[in-house]
């Protein structure tokens, strides 16, 4: 499928049922240029929802004038019902946000930071008890300079629940953390959505959004290129699953393209590689087995999201 007919097919969401943020339309631009060009999308209550995109084609932006935190220049937005540049005064209250360039000051306490945090959100929730709850008493007395990456993001969600938000913004949260650091927080955006919070979180990182999402939107060219699910958008892209293994066997490798659903097979004499519809590694497999052929490394290589992200993508960026 084309770039242009999933453009075609996705470009103006649909609104979902029980939506908490509704933005429809969104143009914002920098003097003469254009960011956002008409960005539309709709985020239904307790979703973990994806804004994903290259670096410079304007999420952070974005997501920053959906809270109300950039002005607008034309479109609709509605958060809980309320739009964030008339009634961001009531809506404070019910957002939490973590930016993309948080920081605090460098000899601040963890323990200093959780209690001004929830004394200036009015002590709705006690800082003792997110303290707890994102596993920071350790870190009580550490200054804010002295954490390290993984540490100061678990900080920085802890701070942005603060006031047990109802949305909860999270702008490339991961950026820069190693892979055990990042999979650790992975776990606490989950156990944001279970204590029952929406959570928009932007990323670049196809890994990060296919395991956290449960839709997706593709931002490009200032619009969303496409949003559904992380499955469904492999779905629209479509393209052929592809089966290897290695055998040098002409018995084994022989008859394979009779099979249903095969598209191609290929060997250069070591490697055989096979190509067809979703149903094609079952059956190759079943048929290698009763060949008594079962190579240790029989390897599945379905489309995957990198392949709708560059799909969507290719081109330039704005």
């Amino acid at each position: 499928m084309t770039k242009q007919t999933l453009a075609q097919q996705r470009s103006h969401p649909a609104t979902v049922p029980d939506a908490v943020v509704e933005v429809d339309g969104l143009t914002k631009a920098y003097g003469d240029h254009k960011v956002l060009k008409g960005l539309s999308l709709s985020v239904a209550a307790q979703e973990i929802f994806g804004i994903l995109g290259p670096n410079g084609v304007g999420k952070t932006t974005a997501v920053e004038t959906i809270q109300g935190l950039r002005s607008r220049q034309g479109g609709s937005v509605r958060v809980l019902g309320l739009d964030p540049a008339r009634d961001r005064s009531q809506l404070r209250p019910l957002l939490g946000s973590q930016l993309q360039a948080s920081a605090l000051p460098e000899r601040l306490r963890v323990g200093e930071a959780l209690r001004l945090f929830c004394r200036l959100a009015g002590d709705v929730v006690d800082w003792r008890e997110l303290r707890d709850t994102w596993d920071l008493a350790r870190l009580e007395r550490s200054s804010f300079g002295s954490l390290s990456g993984g540490e100061r993001q678990r900080l920085f969600i802890a701070l942005a629940l603060a006031n047990r938000p109802r949305v909860v913004f999270l702008d490339e949260l991961t950026q820069g953390l190693d892979p055990a650091a990042r999979r650790d927080t992975w776990r606490l955006i989950r156990r944001i959505r279970e204590q029952g919070a929406t959570v928009v979180l932007v990323s670049h990182y196809m890994d990060e959004v296919e395991q956290l999402c449960d839709r997706v939107a593709v931002l490009h060219d200032g619009c969303i290129t496409a949003c559904d699910s992380p499955q469904g958008l492999i779905s629209l892209v479509g393209g052929s699953v592809r089966t290897r293994f290695s055998s040098e066997a002409a018995a084994v490798v022989s008859g394979l393209e009779r099979i249903p659903g095969v598209e191609s097979v290929s060997s250069d004499g070591r490697v055989v590689d096979v190509s067809g519809d979703a149903s094609t590694p079952v059956l190759v497999a079943a048929e290698l087995a009763r060949r008594n052929a079962v190579p240790d490394d029989f390897t599945v290589v379905r489309p995957s999201l990198e392949d709708v992200f560059v799909t969507l993508t290719s081109g330039g960026r704005s």
